[in-house]
C-alpha cells in the first residue's frame, strides 16, 4: 500500500529531526484515503489489544497523527485528545483539544518516528495536565533512535518499520 499510494518518495530531504535522508515517508499520502485510514486505525487497535494496553482516549500530535488518532477513536469508541506543537496564540489558549482527567490512560498514535522527539514531547504535554501515557503506536519507525527513547518510558508500537517496507519492495536502482 505504501508504494502504491507513494508514500515513500526517493530523493533529498531534510526530517523534522534535522537529519537529512534520501528518502521520505509521507504516511499522509496514505491517511487521505479513507480505505488505508481504516486499515491503519484497525491495526492500531489490533497491536494494542495483542499486547494487552488498556486505553481511555486516543491522542494524536498535530498534524499527521490527527486524522489517524480520529479514526482510532471511531474505531474503538475512546475520546480524542489533539496535542498541539505548541499553546494556541488565541482564544483558550490551550495546548490540547479534548478533554482530559487526571489518571485517564492515553494512547499515543503517530504517522513516523526517526528519533521520538517530537512524539516524546506530545507525551511530556499529556502528562503535565495529569493523563497516564500507556504506549505509543506509530505507522513507520524509521529505526534511527526513536524505539530507543521511546523504550526507555513507554511500550512502543510500531505498525511497519523502514526494514520491513523496504524488505517488501526494494527502492529503485541505485537508491537505498
Amino acid at each position: 500500500m505504501f508504494f502504491e499510494e507513494e508514500a515513500i518518495l526517493f530523493g533529498r530531504f531534510v526530517l523534522t529531526s534535522g537529519k537529512e535522508s534520501n528518502y521520505y515517508i509521507n504516511v499522509k499520502n496514505l491517511i487521505t484515503n479513507p480505505e488505508a485510514l481504516k486499515l491503519i486505525a484497525e491495526m492500531v487497535e489490533e497491536k494494542a489489544k495483542a499486547v494487552g494496553l488498556a486505553f481511555d482516549k486516543v491522542a494524536g500530535p498535530e498534524l499527521g497523527a490527527v486524522p489517524i488518532a480520529t479514526a482510532v477513536a471511531l474505531k474503538t469508541g475512546k475520546g480524542l485528545l489533539i496535542v498541539r506543537k505548541k499553546p494556541k496564540g488565541h482564544g483558550t489558549g490551550r495546548q490540547i483539544e479534548g478533554k482530559v482527567e487526571p489518571g485517564e490512560r492515553v494512547l499515543l498514535v503517530e504517522d513516523v518516528t526517526t528519533t521520538g522527539g517530537s512524539v516524546l514531547r506530545a507525551a511530556e504535554v499529556l502528562e503535565r495536565v495529569g493523563a497516564d501515557v500507556v504506549g505509543i503506536s506509530v505507522v513507520v519507525d524509521r529505526e534511527e533512535g526513536a524505539e530507543e527513547a521511546i523504550g526507555k518510558g513507554y511500550p512502543f508500537l510500531p505498525l511497519i518499520t523502514v526494514s520491513e517496507l523496504f524488505a517488501y519492495r526494494s527502492p529503485p536502482s541505485g537508491e537505498k
